[in-house]
């Protein structure tokens, strides 16, 4: 096969950019290696009201299954924040049913899509990448050409790693989770998050509320303290272990089904530098463009799929260097602010819970507003004054 583009993954990055490459009349094939596109969901499936409208998208009411009105964050103690707003309303999704239809957009505008179409290798002449070796259904690899080669293949990123991409993900950098689909659960219509290094040591568990009294309840864990000896003995911390052992403590969950059990990793590090290699690119996870916080990805990924597409038309007709102008606003836009969630990140994997109490006494709607915008320093300088031991740790967020 030949084509302009090549993209690799057709989660949310891949499929957004799949869309706007298409629909500036370059021919783009999508190949994904799932049997069924959105299948099988490997997320919370939160996302936030405004950003599908960013890109002037509706989503359907099939892909949704709940409107949440906002957060309920828990410290260790028990002390719960409720953080409410026109700001925090968001969606949780049906997974299954949104990654196809934002495929399904892209197809529209005249992408072609071909899942359970593994990518296993690239082509190379003369030291430059012309395209990808692709195997469907596990048969006999094929080959496909193009101008320009995007990886948007989340975590695994194969592709991206041999196309030259850092696209490593350290014990350090990624988060080890767990999570079941379980129903009945009587929810307050926010997403609940749990804190505690004895609930979920450098992480937090989750319960994100579903339609007819469902729920997402999992939980992600530092994936250097699966093998840590204080986390619970040689075999350090158990992420499944850890979440059964929550939800046996709590009276409704101890007593529901479970509909769907899963594990998996996520990116928590700092996102590449380097995000364009001559005619290739790399977005969304596989960039590792997450939200080093609470692992949240969907959102940035279509963003940054929609701003590398708008590049690919000039790429394709002038010559690969246009695309390093999406590498530049990119980091100009996003960059620098994941940058400071990850500093952001890397402080409260030093509190203790004992200061997480404390921390979680002086939130309010205006503090969990300033740190969801980047400005760590209100909040931080309150936390100081109270409790100035704290300093040493807490410095580093005054900038």
């Amino acid at each position: 096969m030949e084509c302009d583009v090549v993209v690799i993954g057709c989660g949310p990055a891949g499929s957004s950019f799949a869309r706007i490459a298409a629909q500036q009349g370059l021919e783009v094939v999508v190949v994904d290696k799932r049997k069924e596109i959105g299948v099988p969901v490997r997320c919370g499936e939160a996302l936030g009201v405004s950003e599908p409208a960013k890109e002037g998208l509706s989503i359907p009411k099939y892909a949704i299954s709940l409107e949440v009105e906002g957060a309920k964050l828990i410290s260790p103690s028990g002390h719960a924040v409720y953080w409410k707003g026109e700001e925090t309303r968001g969606y949780v999704l049906e997974r299954k049913f949104f990654d196809k239809w934002l495929g399904e957009l892209a197809a529209q505008k005249g992408a072609k899509i071909m899942a359970y179409t593994h990518a296993v290798d690239i082509i190379k002449e003369g030291g430059k990448v012309v395209g990808v070796k692709a195997s469907h259904g596990g048969r006999e690899p094929f080959e496909i050409r193009a101008k320009v080669i995007v990886s948007a293949e989340g975590m695994e990123a194969l592709i991206a790693r041999k196309m030259g991409f850092k696209s490593y993900h350290p014990l350090h950098e990624v988060d080890t989770c767990y999570e079941y689909e379980m129903a009945p659960y009587e929810h307050e219509n926010v997403i609940e998050l749990y804190f505690g290094n004895k609930i979920a040591p450098r992480g937090y568990v989750w319960i994100f509320p579903k339609a007819n009294k469902k729920a997402n309840v999992g939980i992600g864990i530092g994936g250097n303290v699966i093998n840590a000896k204080k986390w619970g003995g040689t075999e350090g911390a158990d992420p499944k272990k850890l979440l059964d052992e929550f939800i046996e403590k709590n009276e409704q969950l101890r007593e529901a089904s479970t509909f769907l059990d899963f594990g998996g990793v996520i990116s928590v590090g700092e996102p590449l530098k380097e995000l364009v290699r001559d005619n290739c690119m790399v977005i969304g996870t596989a960039a590792k463009q997450v939200d080093p916080i609470h692992g949240g990805g969907i959102a940035l990924a279509m963003e940054a799929g929609v701003m590398a597409a708008n590049y690919a038309e000039e790429a394709v007709k002038k010559g690969p260097s246009a695309l390093k102008k999406y590498e530049k606003e990119w980091w100009e836009r996003k960059g620098q602010q994941l940058k400071r969630r990850h500093l952001l990140r890397k402080v409260m994997e030093r509190l203790g819970d004992d200061d997480l109490d404390y921390i979680f006494q002086q939130l309010n709607h205006e503090a969990l507003l300033n740190i969801m915008n980047n400005n760590f320093a209100p909040v931080a300088m309150k936390v100081i004054a109270g409790r100035p031991s704290l300093l040493k740790v807490l410095g580093a967020l005054m900038g």
